[in-house]
């Protein structure tokens, strides 16, 4: 295949945005509006580790971390009220935060670590510090009752960790997101005959189709301006948002 073919089949990191974005209104709609629709939100599934990718992506990518972590703090804030209105139906819902809380923790335990990394002495200090760090940060996701809870918080240092295009970092990205999603968050069964055969399928499980679009982008930034990074940002707030305003206005 030449270099001109392949790149029909490269997406980019804004496609990869969009693609999120629309997975992610397809969940929300399930959550509020359209509940009898089931299929919404396992499409939904797959939006969260293409979100935790693009995270990592940022990470290493952004010219300076500081404005990229207070940018995700100002939408983390911003987020809270219209999140906690629409899985809470009040103003204050302390026991589930949102999904950017997830993501600043994790984003703050890779940097963390990369600083521990250049510091370290001895391979066996740096791994024992990265561990210890991981753990410390997992529990906090799980006290803080963010989205996903710690295991939200393992997907972004699983692509920290296994960044990159070698067979392996393939290999270890679809093990660990099998035994995160389908292991540990587990959830709804569905029985499924394929060849005569019958098994289950688990719903959590699709989210590993989100490696389908993540490597198909080959590091390529595609359209990129001011404005759509602030819509990318402002896209989650808003979006809830005037999901709640709708679902009220329905049920006057």
């Amino acid at each position: 295949m030449d270099s001109s073919a392949s790149k029909n089949f490269e997406l980019t990191a804004a496609v990869l945005h969009i693609i999120a974005m629309t997975l992610m209104l397809m969940d929300h709609l399930w959550a509020t509006l359209l509940p009898a629709r089931e299929w919404l939100t396992c499409a939904g599934r797959v939006a969260f580790p293409i979100f935790a990718f693009m995270a990592v992506e940022g990470y290493f990518h952004t010219r300076s971390f500081k404005k990229y972590i207070l940018r995700m703090l100002l939408f983390a804030v911003l987020s809270e009220i219209p999140f906690d209105l629409m899985y809470g139906g009040t103003w204050f819902y302390p026991v589930h935060q949102n999904v950017l809380w997830t993501f600043l923790l994790g984003l703050l335990g890779v940097w963390l670590m990369e600083q521990v990394r250049k510091k370290g002495k001895t391979w066996m200090y740096t791994s024992w510090c990265a561990f210890w760090l991981c753990r410390q940060v997992l529990v906090l996701g799980t006290l803080c009752m963010v989205d996903y809870y710690g295991v939200g918080v393992l997907t972004v240092f699983v692509f920290y960790f296994l960044h990159g295009r070698k067979w392996w970092c393939f290999l270890g990205q679809l093990a660990a997101l099998y035994w995160l999603n389908v292991e540990l968050l587990g959830g709804l069964m569905y029985p499924v005959q394929l060849f005569g055969m019958e098994f289950e399928l688990c719903q959590q499980g699709l989210a590993l189709l989100a490696l389908i679009p993540i490597w198909l982008y080959r590091g390529r930034q595609g359209y990129h301006s001011k404005p759509f990074q602030y819509l990318c940002y402002a896209f989650y707030p808003v979006h809830i948002l005037l999901l709640v305003v709708v679902l009220n206005f329905i049920n006057r």
